[in-house]
């Protein structure tokens, strides 16, 4: 028994220098090999390992928090954890091929919707991670043509806090964006000069009592209630800089009060940005933002996509995610 367990041990050894897809092409090679590779303690590792890494997380595929602190030998239903199924639901390959397999059959929508004429989906988009990075996400969206084509100039919404820009994305698709400030620009420029926090004028606080605990809670102001009642989705940009500390509990309260939806149609989609300045500033691991925001608490379809503001990395990922999710709520 010894001699068998020192076996095992070598060959769990051995296959954690293996990648994940490799261990899946072995597991499909014969029946020995196909329980060798599902062994929970290996995937515990591949998991652990490899999360941080993850540019990005949606509503499908985020592992629940308790996993982490699961024991390998914990039994769930009479069986170990699965954590093989867990990492190939998670991990982003995992997500385009699940998602390749299960065709929307595009060409013939695009050709549908040549057809009809549609008005541009519209996206509000807000967060703190609009306003207080080095570097101005909105700024570099504007002036990259060869990233994000500005296919229509800003006007105004909401008198001091906002305004709507037109996009196209990969040369077919338009969409505008109604950027939603906390508060007027001169006032956000003193904040920043003094370190401070600006008065978010986008939200009112309405205190409740739930259990014996007093919760949080926010509504939009009227101007921004019109906003929400007219668009197609929303995006949010937090901001992942880990050496800046926030209140996600704040956060998610407001990002609830936002996507209401006693305000609009229900199932809009929620585009995360977790966003950084630029590439070297250390930043949060998308799954461990999307945990600390409690993005599972949100019933809406939601992806969370790590982001740079320098060069927007990451932008174009989360934006045709945002499009396919609102064109599939419009066909509906």
């Amino acid at each position: 028994a010894v001699l068998n367990g020192f076996q095992i041990d070598v060959q769990l050894n051995i296959m954690s220098f293996l990648s994940p897809q490799d261990l899946c092409h072995l597991g499909s090679t014969s029946c020995y090999w196909r329980a060798a590779v599902q062994d929970p303690l290996l995937w515990r590792y591949f998991l652990l390992r490899d999360l941080p890494s993850w540019p990005s997380v949606d509503w499908k595929s985020l592992p629940d928090v308790d996993i982490f602190n699961k024991a390998c030998s914990e039994a769930s239903d009479n069986a170990l954890y699965d954590y093989m199924a867990v990492y190939k639901r998670s991990c982003p390959q995992g997500r385009r091929s699940l998602k390749s397999s299960h065709p929307r059959y595009g060409a013939v929508t695009s050709f549908l919707q040549s057809l009809v004429t549609q008005a541009e989906p519209r996206f509000a988009m807000f967060g703190p991670g609009l306003e207080e990075l080095e570097d101005s996400l909105v700024q570099k969206m504007m002036t990259c043509p060869e990233i994000l084509l500005v296919a229509g100039l800003p006007h105004r919404q909401i008198h001091g806090i906002g305004s709507g820009v037109s996009f196209q994305f990969n040369n077919s698709q338009k969409f505008n964006i109604l950027t939603l400030y906390s508060t007027t620009s001169v006032e956000r420029r003193r904040a920043r000069a003094e370190q401070a926090v600006a008065v978010n004028k986008m939200f009112y606080q309405e205190n409740s009592v739930v259990g014996n605990q007093q919760a949080v809670h926010y509504s939009v102001i009227a101007q921004v209630k019109k906003v929400c009642e007219v668009v197609d989705g929303f995006i949010y940009v937090a901001n992942a800089e880990a050496h800046r500390e926030r209140d996600r509990q704040e956060e998610l309260a407001r990002i609830l009060a936002m996507i209401d939806p006693a305000l609009g149609p229900p199932n809009r989609p929620l585009l995360v940005l977790s966003c950084v300045s630029h590439v070297g500033v250390k930043r949060i691991p998308c799954v461990y933002m999307a945990h600390q925001l409690q993005l599972n608490l949100i019933r809406q379809p939601w992806m969370m996509q790590d982001t740079v503001a320098a060069t927007l990395d990451g932008l174009l990922n989360g934006i045709e995610w945002l499009l396919e999710e609102a064109n599939c709520k419009n066909a509906q």
